[in-house]
């Protein structure tokens, strides 16, 4: 199987499409390829989710494109439900020994995954010149009893409060390179509601401090393809070791430089010596060991935004003031990443005066 699966294979797979950039002028060809891009992250799941409906439609005989409705309607069937026990060295189904940091075979995917594999599908049915319809009645009453057998819960990441992060941070060794660095990066990306791949991507140059308050230009995020510049609003805070924007400062001063990775990997440093930080960037894997390591291995990068939401909503602030600074489109991401499900201690009824 090749190796490259942002097409599905088949025989006319990238036919269309290269007709298409053969046709085209430099210029054109290169919008045409980045018109079927999206976030780096995504992209990775896609080609994943693809690699796994490829293998399924060739293990039963199936064209995975075009891809017909009893196709599709087998598939998602397929990932909602109990695999076999995976053999030694081989998965459940025939499929390739599980990586570390997968879904387990065995395990029915969530509703969420398994709309993303759909949308992934959809994809590459675009990029082979062939258009899958938006909606299948036939697909969409599967979809619909998927929902009701698994339930439309997500998973989330959890949210720590305030006083948590605190104290992971009092914990914090700030006479080394990393403790510095830590720091800034705990407490810009709470106070940013940066995602990973964000801060994985921040370089200083997008860093513009002010008298009011850091200014933080993004050029390009996973809701805002297009390039148009966005700004977070990073502001001062009274107590120095928690204050994001002089805590960012001291990391910087120990960069010592004024362009390039802001977050980047620490070499080891000989005993008594302060390690001199390198210009290799830290990879999204990094930053959620990071995570791990400061709050603890139930939390994951996602969790600095996560909290950012709920600590916010807590206390008060509209859903348009969190939007401005999470970038997020709608009032029903503000309620999905919200971390207020505990019944007991958010819970009108205790409020009722009797």
């Amino acid at each position: 199987m090749p190796e490259n699966l942002s097409l599905v294979p088949s025989s006319n797979t990238n036919q269309t499409i290269n007709a298409q950039l053969a046709r085209a002028s430099a210029k054109v060809a290169g919008f045409l390829e980045a018109g079927l891009q999206g976030a780096a992250n995504t992209e990775r799941a896609y080609t994943s989710d693809l690699k796994s409906y490829v293998g399924f439609c060739e293990r039963h005989g199936l064209l995975a494109v075009p891809a017909d409705v009893d196709t599709l309607t087998e598939y998602v069937a397929y990932l909602a439900t109990e695999k076999p026990a995976p053999e030694p060295g081989i998965g459940g189904g025939g499929e390739k020994k599980k990586q570390r940091g997968q879904q387990p075979l065995t395990r029915p995917h969530s509703l969420a995954t398994i709309q993303r594999h759909l949308a992934a599908i959809r994809k590459a049915h675009q990029l082979a010149g062939y258009r899958l319809p938006a909606t299948l009645d036939a697909l969409n009453v599967v979809m619909d009893g998927i929902a009701r057998t698994l339930g439309k819960r997500q998973d989330q990441a959890p949210a720590f409060t305030v006083e948590e992060l605190k104290h992971a941070i009092r914990r914090i060794d700030l006479d080394t390179s990393s403790g510095i660095r830590d720091r800034a990066l705990l407490l810009l990306g709470f106070a940013g509601a940066f995602r990973r791949s964000e801060l994985v991507g921040l370089n200083i140059e997008q860093l513009e401090f002010t008298e009011r308050a850091l200014l933080v230009h993004l050029a390009k995020s996973k809701t805002n393809q297009y390039g148009a510049v966005e700004d977070k609003a990073i502001f001062y805070a009274p107590t120095l070791d928690f204050c994001p924007v002089r805590c960012l400062r001291a990391w910087l001063h120990l960069l010592g430089r004024t362009t390039g990775p802001l977050f980047v990997k620490i070499p080891r440093a000989a005993p008594g010596q302060l390690a001199v930080p390198s210009q290799k960037r830290l990879s999204d894997i990094s930053i959620n060991k990071l995570i791990q390591k400061r709050l603890g291995p139930g939390y994951s990068a996602h969790s600095l935004r996560v909290s950012f939401v709920t600590v916010a909503v807590l206390n008060g602030q509209s859903h348009k003031a969190i939007k401005n600074q999470t970038k997020q489109k709608t009032d029903a991401m503000i309620e999905r990443y919200t971390q207020l499900n505990n019944v007991v201690s958010y819970n009108a009824a205790q409020s009722l005066g009797l």
